[in-house]
Formats: C-alpha cells, structure tokens, sequence
C-alpha cells in the first residue's frame, strides 16, 4: 500500500499497517485519507453486520421452539438476557483488541470467532436438548456482541470529528441491521416450511466471507497504541459514565426490544411464530436504517440537543404501548413499537455523536490544540466507546429481565413499560442537567501562570 500518510509494514508485526494517519490534516484526508477510511468503514460494517446476526441469533430461535422442546416463556426470556449479557460484557475486552493486535487483524478474528456459536447452535438444535445446554450454546453467541465494540474503537481513529457523527452512525446501523436481516432469513425459512438449522447453515459461509474479505481489503493503523492509561482515565471520567446511562436508554432499548418483540406478541398477543416473524423485523430495520441520520442530525445540529427531544418521543411511544397493552390493542401495540424503535436508532446515533466531541472540547479546555487535541480526543474517546457500549448494552438485559418478571407477576408487558418509561425520563433530564442547562459548570479557564484556555462548551457536542 502507498500514497501520502502510508508506509510498509513493519516486519515484526506483519499485515497491512498504516504508520502515519492525521485525519484532521484537510489535505492529507482529501487526498489520502478518506478513500482508506471509508474502504475500512465498508469492510468494518460487513463484520459488524454478521456478529450482530449472530448475537441476535436466539431472538430468532426461540420462536422456532414449540412446545415440543420444553421450554416455558420464562426459560426462554431468561436465554435471550444471558445472550445480551454476555454481549454486554465481551465488549470491554473487544475494545482494547484494536489497540493489541490492529483494527484488520482484530477484524479478522472476531469474524472467525462467529463459526463457535454458529456450529454449536446447528449441533444442538432439536427437541429433547436440555435447557442448560440450549443456555449454554446460547451464551456462546453473545461474543457477536462484542463485535461493534471494537468495530467502533476502530472506526473512530480514522475518521476526523467533523465525520464521526456520519462515520460511527453508518457503522452502526449497517452492523445493527444485522437484527433485520436474520429475522428477515428466518421468516422466510419458516414460511418455506424449513427449520433452524436451514438458517444457521445460511451463516456459516457467510462468517468465513466477513473473515477473508477483512484479511484481504482492511488495514492496521500504527498510532493506535495498547494504551492502558486510556482506559484508566476513561474509567476515572464521570461522562463515560454519564453517557452510558443516556445509551442504556437508547442501544440498550434497541437490542432488548429486538430480542424480546417476538416474544411479546406470542405471549401477550398469541401470535403464532409465523404471525410473530412477519412483524418483528421491522421495528429493527427501521431503528437500524435511521441510525446514521441520528448521527448526521447530530453533527448539524448537536447530540445533546438531538438525544434530549429524542427521549421525550421514546416517553410518549411508550405511554402509548401501556395503553395498547391495556386496551389490548395489537394494531396500537405494533404501530407504537414500531416508532420506539425507529426512535432508539436516532438516538443511538446522536449519543454516540456526542462522545468524541465531549472529549475533544475538554482537549481544547486543558489548552490543547491541532493535532495534540485530536490526539487526546480520540485515546479516551475510543478507551471510552467500549465502557459506553458495554454498558449501554446491559440495558437490553435488563428489559429482557423485566418482561420476564412482567410475564410472571402481571401476565402482560406492561408493567415492563411503566419501569422503562420512568427511565426515559431520567435519561431526559441526565441530558438536559448535564449537557444543555445554561448554568452547567464549566471546567476552571485559567492555570496559575497561563493565560486563559477555552471554556467547555458541552451545548455543542
């Protein structure tokens, strides 16, 4: 590989490395920089898109298992949250893989790792499985949730703040519309009379595709360093934390609901699997397809601004699905569901918008500038992403949870809904104390000997 910015790959590592990447250099992204970034985008959504079929994969399954394999409604809400935890958990290390082996190589395993489950899931699957083999198989598809974590770190270090917004939405959306799709394969397998293990054997080829196509047209940028520190001093930052309750309510609703919409309706509604397919993946389609416009929104317009309203349309969409379920209405329900679902895509792109620029304006606030600002933005940023997701993707855990409990105590979702819309309301208000209230605090602008540094203006993010 050549051109500006490029050089070969240092021999003691291997692979297509790339030792020079300045992205915010207007030059050097116009003439270099950006036909790499977006072929790494491309090729970097392809695996995402595949982990995120194969994490959701049991959301998909337990509409194929009738009562012939055992399983109570309970047993089956409890497999799908073991999936989205471990999901949740394996994004962490996902993360800083990047850093250790390079976002291709890391890019490259992840995709492979996808086989484990995928042929577990097809060696298993039949009536007379034990439920704690079913979880256990099951729990082995949660490393697809890992995928985007790393997929996101990656992607973040080539692209400058201007485009991460369209950048970071565009990868994910293209990877969460790995939801979609696989409910989209299983509805027409399961109306073409075919059974699970038709589906599963769709996928197989389909992770060794993602896997050479990585090898083959991704690269390693050298600057991404294993930085430990990086994941300290995001840990120690209060607006990870922050941020990872505002994603809870955003990703955390897309991937619980997208797990648990079929079950839902069979349970609440008595939708046959067939009748439960036809509906399920379109709420994750259209969450999915949006997400890059959240971003776009974001760039534009700021994340705060975009997240806070987007919170006050997911409070409404729910207040009207308690209705529907107490009214028993399935055309209100689905419709409403539909629009949640849309609305936690935008809002997964606006949060996600607002993380590279929190940490850039408190760059330009310590008085930094140029490339070292950016530097700084962009190692606890991307150290940042994997706490942010991890975290946000609990949320899908504990929705699963509470439909569970729901179903027990109640025999409906709906008191489910009333806990979920309390949250989106304090995701409300998190937004608007922290990001947009004029009297927010504002770091200190001056050091003893130095003359004054910009103010922290998080409105802008």
């Amino acid at each position: 590989m050549t051109g500006p910015g490029t050089a070969s790959a240092p021999p003691s590592k291997g692979g297509r490395w790339i030792r020079h990447w300045d992205p915010e250099n207007e030059t050097f992204w116009k003439e270099t920089g950006e036909k790499v970034a977006r072929r790494n985008l491309f090729f970097s959504v392809l695996s995402e898109h595949i982990g995120f079929s194969i994490w959701t994969l049991w959301s998909v399954l337990v509409l194929f298992m009738g009562p012939e394999y055992g399983l109570t409604p309970a047993d089956k809400f409890m497999l799908t949250s073991m999936v989205t935890l471990v999901g949740a958990v394996v994004r962490v290390p996902y993360t800083f893989a990047v850093a250790i082996f390079g976002g291709r190589n890391w890019t490259i395993i992840s995709a492979a790792l996808l086989l484990i489950p995928t042929v577990a899931a097809f060696t298993v699957m039949e009536p007379g499985t034990s439920f704690s083999t079913f979880l256990l198989v099951g729990l082995l598809a949660g490393i697809g949730g890992g995928n985007f974590a790393s997929s996101m770190t990656n992607i973040n270090a080539f692209f400058p703040l201007r485009k991460k917004g369209w950048a970071l939405g565009l990868n994910a959306g293209g990877g969460n519309i790995g939801v979609p799709v696989i409910q989209l394969a299983a509805l027409a397998i399961i109306g073409a009379g075919g059974g699970p293990r038709v589906l599963l054997g769709i996928y197989i080829p389909l992770i060794l595709v993602a896997a050479v196509m990585a090898a083959l047209f991704m690269d390693n940028l050298e600057n991404v360093k294993n930085d430990t520190g990086a994941a300290k001093d995001a840990a120690r930052d209060a607006h990870t934390w922050i941020m990872s309750v505002l994603y809870i309510g955003t990703f955390g609703s897309f991937i619980g609901y997208s797990f648990a919409f079929g079950q839902v309706l069979q349970n609440q509604f008595g939708r046959t699997p067939l009748e439960a397919a036809y509906v399920t993946f379109i709420g994750p389609l259209l969450g999915s397809l949006i997400r890059p416009l959240g971003g776009w929104l974001a760039d534009r317009h700021g994340g705060a601004k975009i997240s806070l309203w987007n919170y006050v349309g997911m409070g409404v969409a729910t207040a009207v699905l308690i209705g529907a379920s107490m009214e028993k209405s399935l055309a209100l329900f689905t419709a409403a569901f539909v629009v949640l679902f849309v609305l936690s895509g935008l809002g997964n792109g606006s949060t996600f918008k607002m993380i590279p620029g929190i940490f850039q304006n408190k760059a330009l606030a310590k008085g930094l500038q140029g490339e070292e600002a950016a530097a700084y933005g962009r190692r606890l940023s991307g150290a940042s992403m994997g706490l942010i997701g991890a975290v946000g993707a609990l949320g899908g855990v504990g929705i699963n949870l509470a439909f569970r409990q729901s179903f027990l105590s109640y025999g409906s979702g709906t008191g489910a809904f009333v806990a979920f819309l309390a949250f989106y309301a304090v995701c409300f208000v998190v937004t608007w104390a922290v990001y947009l209230r004029r009297t927010a605090p504002r770091v200190p602008v001056t050091t003893a000997t130095s003359e004054a540094k910009p103010q922290l203006n998080y409105a802008e993010v």
